[in-house]
């Protein structure tokens, strides 16, 4: 089974993520509430496939990827951003630290379940 990891500092972003995934039949969905909490998440259970925003306090999307590429379970597996920032810039900076896929809010769920199968090649 499928298990995603979904990271928002937003509670009602994070349901509305979990939601749509459940509902594309991802029924294995596990939330942090930023950087900090995924990586500890993660570091107990190797998910499939994270899905995190950039914006967050304790610790950011891109901080959060780096440190998820140093731990070896997790050099390929699958990093998309959910995020609001939307510049060229900002989307290099997230490919050159790891991530997989950049998605911008606010996001469509059938948008979003095309792009989870496609990195999970389901």
């Amino acid at each position: 089974m499928t298990n995603i990891l979904i990271v928002d500092d937003s509670n009602m972003l994070r349901d509305m993520v979990k939601f749509a995934l459940q509902e594309g039949g991802y029924p294995d969905v596990t939330e942090a509430v930023d950087g900090a909490d995924a990586l500890q998440k993660a570091k107990r259970e190797v998910f499939n496939l994270i899905i995190t925003d950039i914006n967050m306090p304790n610790m950011d999307g891109f901080e959060l990827i780096k440190e998820l590429r140093k731990i070896p379970a997790y050099a390929k597996v699958p990093v998309m951003t959910l995020t609001t920032e939307k510049t060229p810039e900002m989307k290099a900076k997230g490919k050159a630290v790891g991530a997989t896929g950049w998605i911008v809010k606010p996001f469509v769920p059938d948008q979003l379940l095309k792009a989870v199968g496609i990195v999970l090649k389901r």
